[in-house]
């Protein structure tokens, strides 16, 4: 199944993984790759530049195809800006794949001249944002591609909440790069459909946290297959940094201090990465805000990867070869 996205990144099949804080390490990552795909390397969870190096050289022993690098310039307690860069350093000098942006744009957060630098080094940029008018700035600074995250996706979703449906269509008519699709997609049903409305491929996170591969906790898998579409909250709105997540006690924790008008300080100590470091570790699936999507309703079973992505492309294949 070939399209702009896998001429782009140099893959088999039009599927991605998506940033995922204490999962999307090497061995997920080569596994997606090796099964076809593109593996995506969270650089957020390493705490130095040498510490991320260490992480693409230990993928690299793991694979010898293309994977990418997630760099999410938000706010954060432990990652400065000063290590983002750093992050960006490492990933021009190692001459990854692709870089997933998610966040802030690379040209305002650190400067245009990173733009640049990436192209210099032959790594793609890809953003991942929410709307038309993100799209369109990202094309006009120069981003190879775009991902079309719809308000069903697991993590932090734009504000503007419009779906997957309506914003697939409306950025690829827009912009005259690739558009991947992200939110709600966990099959080939999905990737078809992403096709159809005029994107090149698509970008997974929580359909690739019930892998084998993954090194979540065998609790929180068996947890996402069996939780529906409508088990997910949108938390942290009123603090401008809504979060789609699992329905948990912390979840639930979050809305109410949001509700009687809480502060920031109030609600950040439900938020540390540290709670969810080690709820992804311990399988306790109460204790800590986990990024899941909507998607987890199509979740049935814990697969490995590549049976994962060979049964997603035929499916995809299959739905469209009726047409």
């Amino acid at each position: 199944m070939q399209t702009r996205m896998t001429e782009l990144l140099g893959i088999e099949h039009p599927i991605m993984c998506g940033g995922m804080m204490w999962l999307a390490k090497p061995r997920l990552c080569s596994a997606i790759s090796n099964a076809g795909g593109l593996g995506n390397l969270t650089a957020g969870n390493y705490d130095s530049a040498d510490e991320l190096r260490g992480a693409i050289a230990e993928t690299r022993r793991l694979t010898d195809r293309p994977f990418c690098l997630n760099i999410t310039l938000l706010p954060s307690v432990r990652i400065t800006k000063e290590l983002h860069a750093d992050y960006f350093d490492v990933c021009c000098e190692e001459k990854v794949a692709a870089l997933e942006i998610s966040g802030a744009p690379l040209d305002r957060y650190l400067g245009p001249e990173y733009v640049d630098r990436a192209k210099k080094a032959g790594v793609r940029l890809i953003h991942k944002l929410g709307s038309v008018r993100h799209a369109k700035h990202a094309e006009s600074a120069g981003y190879d591609a775009v991902i079309a995250a719809g308000i069903e996706e697991g993590g932090h979703p734009l504000d503007d909440d419009v779906t997957t449906m309506v914003l697939t269509p409306r950025i690829s008519e827009t912009v005259g790069i690739p558009v991947i699709t992200a939110g709600g997609i966990a099959d080939g049903r999905g990737l078809a459909a992403a096709l159809v409305l005029g994107g090149s491929g698509v970008m997974m996170a929580s359909r690739f946290i019930a892998t084998s591969e993954c090194v979540a906790h065998e609790n929180i898998k068996e947890e996402l297959v069996r939780r529906q579409e409508y088990d997910t909250n949108l938390i942290c709105k009123s603090i401008e940094l809504q979060m789609r997540c699992l329905k948990n006690e912390i979840s639930r924790r979050v809305l109410e201090i949001e509700a009687g008008h809480g502060t920031f300080d109030d609600i950040l100590p439900y938020m540390i990465g540290e709670r969810s470091k080690e709820a992804w570790t311990t399988g306790d699936v109460e204790m800590a805000p986990l990024a899941v999507g909507q998607s987890i309703g199509l979740i049935k079973e814990v697969m490995n990867c590549a049976d994962l992505l060979d049964w997603m492309v035929k499916e995809a294949e299959a739905i469209l070869g009726r047409y």
